[in-house]
């Protein structure tokens, strides 16, 4: 549909006057009859009927009205959500209660004026073809997990290296543990069946697990983490890692304890991965607020040789801060 001759039809309902629209189009009267003229011809009806007091909608142009301003509407709309500056910034956060949706939400207060589009992506391949096809505009991932290099055309910047910590119930021999190390979770059962094999926190647990000797089982279907929460809460042989950032709530009965790991602790390396060519004006104040954020915590800290910066990314050992 010819959106030149919705516009027209519009004022000159509008203004009841085919110069007065005219005027308010900056084109000439003629113009706005030749377009009326053809609508008219094409739709097989009459719009307006011509009287010295100017033009007045017929039936079938009273009809048409509501539906030409809709059509100006939805277009107007559509060429906002791509201008810049318009149109939300898409982020991929992977989950509603992990630390990057931590971030963002941080990020919102900060800058309210941002409108954002937030999804949850799963898999890393995914989310780089998403980036690189425009349906998002970043994503919060680990990179670059062996296997998973990033195309040259997308730009990696560390944001946040997250602690882990084991979770367990109230009858585990840990239970009473004010911290506990790496090295003491040696022949305990941690339990973890969101970890699918080929995603980067895959890649994560099985160089966790390759330099420490731990024992981490994914063992059975994932049910999510409410089930988790309630198999770890009832089985005192189990526990689980989570992020430190990551907001999980349980009933109070549970009795369930968050312990950090020390010497070292492991840390979930999370990255910032966007377009090189972005041009979307809210990705700088991201960028910049992100920056200004703690990235790292203190003390004698451990995550995959691939995700340490300047280190070989063929290897699967760890590197340690």
């Amino acid at each position: 549909m010819d959106l030149e001759a919705v516009r027209t039809f519009v004022a000159v309902a509008d203004t009841g006057q085919f110069q007065e629209a005219a005027a308010e189009l900056s084109i000439t009267q003629q113009a706005v009859s030749r377009r009326i003229s053809v609508w008219e011809k094409d739709l097989g009806v009459r719009l307006f009927t011509r009287t010295p007091r100017g033009a007045e909608l017929t039936i079938d142009g009273q009809a048409l009205l509501p539906h030409a301003r809709e059509l100006l509407r939805v277009a107007e709309r559509a060429v906002a959500s791509v201008r810049a500056g318009r149109r939300p910034l898409r982020v991929d956060v992977i989950a509603s209660r992990s630390a990057q949706s931590g971030l963002m939400r941080g990020f919102h207060r900060a800058h309210p004026e941002v409108e954002l589009d937030v999804l949850m992506l799963f898999e890393i391949e995914t989310a780089v073809a998403a980036i690189r096809s425009g349906a998002i505009d970043v994503s919060f991932r680990a990179v670059a997990a062996p296997g998973q290099p990033l195309p040259e055309d997308i730009v990696s910047v560390p944001v946040l290296d997250e602690p882990l910590q084991l979770l367990v119930g109230p009858a585990h021999a840990l239970a009473g543990a004010k911290s506990v190390t790496l090295a003491q979770l040696v022949g305990h059962r941690i339990w973890m069946p969101g970890i699918v094999p080929g995603t980067e926190w895959g890649a994560y647990y099985d160089a966790l697990v390759a330099e420490f000797g731990l024992s981490v089982e994914a063992t059975g279907p994932n049910f999510g983490s409410d089930a988790l929460l309630d198999t770890i809460a009832d089985t005192p042989a189990l526990a689980t890692f989570m992020g430190e950032h990551s907001r999980l709530i349980w009933p109070a009965g549970h009795g369930l304890r968050r312990i950090p790991v020390t010497d070292p602790t492991p840390v979930y390396p999370h990255s910032l991965i966007w377009r090189r060519d972005n041009p979307h004006p809210a990705l700088a104040a991201l960028r910049e607020y992100l920056g200004a954020q703690p990235s790292r915590p203190e003390g004698d800290t451990w995550k995959p040789a691939w995700a340490a910066q300047g280190s070989d990314r063929r290897r699967t050992g760890g590197a340690r801060a």
